[in-house]
């Protein structure tokens, strides 16, 4: 099988363990788009030149290996993580089967990934922008229509119950606003709740706000 399936955390320790690169796809049953990220997987793992590396494809349920999924951060699928020497190497969170193909194919060669910058002042500019651009803002996998993972289900849920108006920002859409905002917030993780400009915190911060009754006055402040 080109795809492996990783049942157990001591089969995931041992599959991650070799020199040469695995690649580890997280996903679950629900997932839409997660069946077409093995199909791409199984085509890569084809490709001669990645096969004659020794490259290895694995995929795990992440829900199922819970405690894998937290270790690595993993809080929406799929995710595809890549490994050397049991260390993490690169990652592609959401289904950008390019980005997948370029990292697997250049990483199988043994060398870095290609990477890009942004000048940073423009890139905080815009993340000014955007956390301001409602009252209410939310950073999430997803829209408020079709969240793409249960934590920015579970806040839309809860927000949508306030019947506050807000606006949503699907991170998955844009690679350099979701990781500038990690370090521009000092948040490390999604969804991200913003009023008028301010973090508020994540959905374990917007949970102990409702169970408070604070959360409406603190969206509204």
């Amino acid at each position: 099988m080109s795809v492996s399936n990783i049942d157990s955390i001591d089969n995931f320790v041992h599959f991650i363990s070799c020199p040469q690169l695995t690649v580890v796809h997280f996903s679950t049953d629900w997932a839409e788009q997660c069946p077409q990220i093995t199909s791409v997987l199984e085509e890569l793992a084809a490709v001669p030149e990645i096969k004659s590396s020794g490259t290895k494809f694995g995929a795990c349920n992440a829900e199922s290996l819970s405690e894998i999924s937290l270790k690595y951060k993993v809080d929406s699928v799929p995710t595809v993580i890549l490994f050397k020497n049991s260390t993490q190497v690169d990652r592609v969170d959401g289904a950008d089967i390019a980005q997948i193909t370029s990292k697997v194919k250049t990483l199988s060669c043994g060398k870095s990934a290609p990477t890009t910058t942004t000048p940073k002042q423009s890139l905080e500019e815009r993340l000014k922008a955007l956390i301001n651009k409602h009252n209410v803002m939310i950073f999430m996998k997803g829209n408020r229509d079709a969240p793409r993972c249960g934590f920015s289900r579970t806040l839309i849920q809860i927000i949508n119950e306030t019947g506050v108006q807000y606006d949503t920002f699907d991170i998955l859409t844009d690679e350099e606003v979701r990781q500038g905002l990690k370090e521009y917030s000092d948040w490390p993780t999604y969804p991200q709740l913003y009023v008028k400009g301010e973090l508020i915190g994540g959905l374990d911060i917007i949970k102990e706000l409702l169970a408070n009754g604070e959360l409406e006055s603190t969206l509204k402040a």
